[in-house]
């Protein structure tokens, strides 16, 4: 069995994991602390932040504009819209 490469460089920056070093990780039952196990296995999403999907039209230029950002763009448009909540009365539209 050949020696495994160290999982960082010299500067500490993590490599690019391969299907192998997943195989040779343990298991979370074997490795995590119990208190952290517990906190995971029992983490249930607050109801009042639950995602909602959504069928949705927006201009092209919003989408686009949003999609520059990078990964997450969903996630700040729900805070823009949040966010006008925060200034705005819906149904003060109507």
């Amino acid at each position: 069995m050949e020696k495994p490469l160290p999982m960082t460089d010299h500067e500490g920056e993590v490599r690019e994991l391969t299907a192998e070093d997943f195989q040779s990780f343990g298991s979370p039952e074997n490795v995590l602390p119990q208190e952290l196990r517990e906190t995971l296995t029992n983490y249930q999403r607050p109801a009042d932040t639950s995602p909602r999907v959504v069928n949705l039209l927006l201009s092209r230029d919003i989408v686009e504009c949003f999609q520059a950002t990078g990964d997450g763009w969903q996630q700040r448009i729900n805070s823009a819209l949040r966010d006008w909540l925060r200034h705005h009365n819906p149904a003060s539209l109507r």
